[in-house]
């Protein structure tokens, strides 16, 4: 058994906002999210997940950790009734912003992953999160049960994130400087951002790695049935350092090529009782 960390709230809350708010006004000018080109109409979803979300018209679906909002319209286009939350007040602003100049009807809303049933009282025919978002919760005991209680029964929970695997290597993909499993708290300070290496900001975080069978059995253990897993040697976005393009939107860590994997994804039912 692994001894859970018991973070105080507050401290790595408020330096977690912190850090997604100073990103904000970077990502938004960034050619990694070309805000531009999403305005004329292009996706920000890739195939991975568009694979699993299949037909979404008609359908409500509860977006988390939706920063400022781009996959959130981007299901809406898809003809979803779409719901995104993130704890970041200068990305909701954003998101809300960045609907209105896009045309699309969407809801957001201002809050922690973990307080979302004291905003929000209805339920969703899919769940969804993506790419480096249970990284920034220490307990997935309380993520699961969250995404219970806002699925309906036979409702769809749906989530690509990058493989903890990933999170085990030093910026640079050299050493393998962190445990796999969920220790303790990863505290880090960075220069610039993921989407923006030149920014001119300083960016502090803290975060934990998650293994799969963490992810998988904490859904299991609320009622949420894994239907599909799969893992991927590559990712859609070039986000991390010394990655290269070796098919087309699928980078990989050019000294590590293929041999690890980098992405994982689940789809998964709630019970019907």
């Amino acid at each position: 058994m692994i001894d859970k960390p018991s973070p105080d709230p507050d401290t790595y809350l408020d330096i977690n906002r912190h850090s997604w708010n100073n990103r904000v006004a970077s990502h938004l000018a960034s050619t990694f999210y070309d805000v531009d080109g999403f305005l004329k109409g292009e996706s920000s979803l890739n195939e991975i997940e568009l694979k699993l979300l299949g037909d979404l018209k008609g359908k409500s679906v509860l977006h988390l950790q939706c920063h400022f909002g781009q996959d959130t319209i981007s299901l809406a286009r898809m003809g979803a009734i779409a719901t995104g939350v993130d704890f970041s007040d200068q990305a909701i602003l954003a998101a809300a912003e960045l609907s209105i100049k896009a045309g699309v009807a969407t809801k957001f809303i201002c809050c922690n992953v973990y307080d979302l049933p004291l905003q929000l009282d209805e339920t969703f025919d899919v769940v969804f999160t993506s790419y480096g978002t249970i990284s920034w919760l220490p307990d997935l005991d309380r993520w699961a049960s969250v995404i219970s209680d806002f699925l309906k029964p036979g409702g769809k929970f749906i989530i690509a994130e990058f493989h903890p695997v990933v999170w085990m290597f030093d910026d640079d993909f050299k050493t393998v400087k962190y445990h796999y499993h969920n220790v303790e708290p990863v505290s880090e300070t960075e220069n610039g951002t993921y989407a923006d290496r030149n920014a001119a900001i300083t960016l502090k975080s803290i975060t934990w790695n998650h293994g799969i069978s963490e992810v998988m059995n904490n859904l299991l253990k609320h009622g949420i049935e894994i239907n599909s897993f799969n893992e991927m040697d590559y990712s859609p976005y070039n986000c991390f350092r010394h990655m290269v393009e070796t098919e087309p939107g699928k980078f990989r860590i050019k000294h590590l090529a293929n041999k690890i994997p980098m992405v994982y994804s689940i789809e998964a039912t709630k019970k019907i009782q």
